[in-house]
């Protein structure tokens, strides 16, 4: 076999290794974004995205060893695709599994009152919150019902819903204002 081919396929590890290596890392990196909470996945700001961007080279040679071979990488890459779908599935048929991994939803505006421990908690700044708010098209959390943080990072805004004594109280005003008119209307003809 000539040397190109025998560079490209001869990994430079033990396979074994390199499935051990690559399962060690995936995990340690589900472990480390999850203990680094939610903000870690919503990339709020710039610095949150250099550091996913920069995460996987800071790995990249944890997973890949000596090994430049082309079938190391694809032996890497083909695990790292079946360690994830393996816990995509788990996850997805147990429920308590995916809470322990992911984590669970956290309310940040609840019936207008914002939980400042919540958004302290999830290293999350007011003003990032209420850029997100304006995203889904508020404009200003004052606006805000609800609002929950969910384990992949995306928010979920619900905007302040009137009470049936609000709708009730507004329909009143309306048909007093058209009342007034009539009236107005009314003492004009009898006037002329």
């Amino acid at each position: 076999m000539p040397s190109v081919w025998l560079d490209l396929l001869t990994p430079g590890v033990p396979l074994i290794e390199k499935v051990l290596r690559t399962v060690l890392v995936y995990f340690f990196l589900v472990l480390g974004l999850r203990l680094a909470g939610k903000r870690e996945l919503a990339q709020l700001n710039p610095f949150d995205l250099v550091v996913l961007l920069t995460l996987s080279n800071t790995v990249q040679n944890a997973i890949i060893g000596n090994d430049n071979s082309v079938l190391g990488g694809f032996v890497g890459a083909a695990t790292l695709l079946l360690v994830n779908h393996a816990v995509v599935v788990l996850t997805f048929r147990n429920q308590k599994l995916s809470t322990i991994i992911e984590g669970g939803p956290d309310k940040l505006i609840i019936h207008g009152k914002v939980d400042e421990a919540r958004l302290d908690a999830e290293k999350i700044s007011l003003e990032d919150f209420e850029a997100a708010a304006r995203k889904q098209g508020f404009n200003s959390l004052g606006d805000v019902d609800q609002a929950i943080l969910y384990p992949g990072g995306t928010f979920c805004f619900i905007g302040k819903v009137p009470s049936a004594d609000a709708i009730h109280h507004n329909q009143l005003m309306v048909e007093l204002h058209q009342i007034r008119k009539e009236l107005e209307a009314l003492k004009a003809q009898t006037r002329g």
